[in-house]
């Protein structure tokens, strides 16, 4: 999938993150195998980032992969059709995607939403507007990470001046809604490129016959 020229900071920006993800859980990685082997001693919050971080990378990696048409699927059916007829089947399984993509967004917001003192929507498949009272839980912490003195004007702005002794924990769930934002942008993004008819199916990638096509090109059989 071709990004248009308005759409590259969002591809850069994604790339970045995900790139700047796996450096720091492979950082964090080993500098606690260090410190435990050779130091005898032990990161305590080290564990709990990288599930953190893991976390980010494979619901970031979801929508990266839309984009990259690079999600497992089956396409037995649409070879057997008219470009036409695949173009049509192409429009209705996009169609589905956004739709369960937009109930995930629902979902993810409702709930990040009250960990960061913000309101759920109402209605139980389609935002409804916010709800009126609830009880904010900006207060939660995670469980070993500690809060950074940069992020110290969090405590007068989320927590009613009171300190954090670790991370607030809507900053690590901020990912779900995040996410879930961007599967629901790269859907629209390949549905536009349907209707244009720039592509016809939403899985374009062929991994497994390439390399296999490679394998026997190397054994010089034929492909």
């Amino acid at each position: 999938m071709h990004p248009a020229p308005g759409h590259r900071l969002v591809d850069r920006v994604e790339e970045a993150l995900i790139a700047f993800i796996l450096g720091a859980m492979a950082l964090i990685t080993f500098a606690n195998v260090v410190a435990r082997y050779v130091f005898n001693s032990n990161i305590l919050w080290a564990l709990e980032t990288t599930v953190f971080l893991f976390g980010w990378m494979v619901l970031l990696g979801a929508s990266y992969c839309v984009k990259k048409s690079a999600h497992l699927g089956v396409d037995v059916v649409v070879e057997m059709v008219s470009l036409s007829a695949r173009r049509l089947l192409a429009l209705v399984a996009v169609a589905v995607c956004i739709a369960y993509s937009f109930l995930l967004l629902k979902g993810a917001w409702d709930y990040w939403a009250n960990f960061a003192n913000l309101p759920q929507t109402l209605g139980r498949w389609f935002p409804l507007g916010f709800e009126e009272n609830f009880r904010p839980k900006a207060w939660y912490e995670v469980n070993d990470i500690p809060n950074p003195a940069m992020l110290n004007f969090l405590e007068t702005l989320m927590n009613d001046g009171d300190p954090y002794e670790k991370l607030p924990r809507f900053i690590p769930y901020a990912v779900l809604p995040l996410s879930m934002a961007l599967l629901l942008y790269r859907f629209v993004q390949a549905a536009i490129l349907i209707w244009k008819g720039r592509l016809d199916r939403l899985v374009a990638s062929h991994e497994v016959e390439d390399e296999l096509a490679e394998v026997r090109a190397q054994r010089g059989e034929e492909v």
